[in-house]
C-alpha cells in the first residue's frame, strides 16, 4: 500500500543521526514488547508479513509520532484484537476480564531458542523462473491497496536482474488471505540516476529484492 511507512527516497524528515553507544533497549518496556512479539508469533496465527502489514495500517500521524517499539506494540495490539485473543475492554482495563481462547501452541521456556531463528519461506516449484541474471526488467508501476514489498521509488524504473533467490511465499497474497501463492524472487539492481534522476551520484546503485509479479519486460 502507498502508506507513510514507504519512506525510501522521501525528503524533509531531517538527517539520520546514529546514536553513539546506543543500548539494545532504551527502556525496560521495549524488551517486554520484543518478548511479547516472540511469544505471540510462536502461536502461529500470523507471519512476518502480516506483522508488517499491521504496522503499515497505523494512521500517518501515529506512525510518524511514535517510537520503533511503540509501533511494534500497536501492531501487536491490532493483531490480537483481529484474532480475538483480547478484547478492547480488556486493553482499556489493562488486564484480562474473561478466560482466554485456547491456543494450539504456547511458548514455554524450553522452546525459546526456536523463536530466535526465522523460519524459511522458501517453497519448491516446478514453474521455471521467467527472468535470468543479466535480464533487463521494469518494476511495474502499480499502486496496490494492500501490503506489498515493492518500494514506491522503484516502480516504473528499469534495472537488471543480478540473482535469482529461489521461490518464496508471496507477501502480497498471504496478507490478503489468498494463501502462500509462492513466486520467484530476484535481486534487481538499478542505476542511481534511473531512480533519482541525472543529477544523482553516477557511482550509486540501488538493489531491491523483487518478486516476479512485480516485474515485467521493458
Amino acid at each position: 500500500m502507498n502508506g507513510v511507512h514507504d519512506m525510501g527516497g522521501m525528503e524533509g524528515f531531517g538527517p539520520v543521526t546514529p546514536e553513539k553507544n546506543e543500548p539494545v533497549f532504551h527502556a525496560t518496556w521495549e524488551g517486554r514488547v520484543l518478548a511479547m512479539q516472540r511469544a505471540m508469533g510462536y502461536v502461529g496465527l500470523w507471519n512476518i508479513d502480516m506483522g508488517r502489514a499491521s504496522l503499515e495500517k497505523l494512521p500517518p500521524a501515529i506512525y510518524l509520532g511514535v517510537t520503533y517499539y511503540e509501533k511494534w506494540f500497536l501492531g501487536l495490539e491490532d493483531r490480537l484484537l483481529k484474532h480475538e485473543l483480547v478484547a478492547a475492554d480488556e486493553i482499556a482495563a489493562g488486564h484480562s476480564l474473561r478466560p482466554g481462547k485456547a491456543l494450539a501452541r504456547k511458548l514455554t521456556a524450553d522452546r525459546v531458542d526456536n523463536t530466535l531463528t526465522r523460519g524459511s519461506y522458501f517453497r519448491e516449484t516446478t514453474t521455471p523462473a521467467l527472468f535470468a541474471p543479466g535480464d533487463r526488467v521494469r518494476a511495474r508501476n502499480v499502486n496496490p491497496s494492500g501490503h506489498t514489498r515493492l518500494p514506491r521509488y522503484a516502480r516504473g524504473h528499469v534495472g537488471t536482474v543480478e540473482a535469482i533467490r529461489g521461490c518464496h511465499v508471496f507477501p502480497d497474497a498471504v496478507v490478503a488471505g489468498r494463501g502462500e501463492d509462492p513466486h520467484w524472487l530476484y535481486t534487481v539492481v538499478f542505476d542511481g540516476r534511473e531512480i533519482w534522476g541525472p543529477e544523482a551520484d553516477p557511482t550509486l546503485t540501488v538493489s531491491i529484492e523483487a518478486f516476479e509479479p512485480y516485474l515485467e519486460k521493458p
